[in-house]
């Protein structure tokens, strides 16, 4: 007989520290969505990058082989060529997200 009031408080202990234990979790955080900014940046970075890489291997081989102007502009072209495919890959994932983020809303909402 004893051991029940001691139980009871056991319960009712376990009981507040799971109410506050609640009230601590943390909020979800609202940079893990990339703003529109973050986005335009990630799409600029993606396409000078491609610029850039395709310029060093452009300039590379005109050193290298001595026609200074022609792997450049070639390269250069396909450096601009791989930065536009690497940022409609980009939007077409951000829209996939952004599709299944709205299903779900849907969903819920019904």
């Amino acid at each position: 007989m004893a051991q029940q009031p001691e139980k009871d408080r056991l319960a009712e202990l376990d009981a507040r520290i799971d109410a506050l234990k609640e009230t601590q979790k943390p909020e979800p955080r609202i940079d893990e969505h990339y703003s529109g900014a973050q986005l335009a940046w990630r799409m600029v970075i993606e396409l000078v990058s491609g610029l850039l890489i395709g310029f060093g291997i452009g300039y590379g081989l005109d050193w290298l082989f001595g026609t200074l102007p022609i792997f450049l502009v070639i390269f250069i072209f396909l450096g601009f060529a791989a930065g536009v495919n690497v940022m409609l890959r980009t939007a077409k994932e951000v829209q996939a997200e952004n599709e299944a983020a709205q299903a779900a809303n849907d969903k819920e909402g019904l």
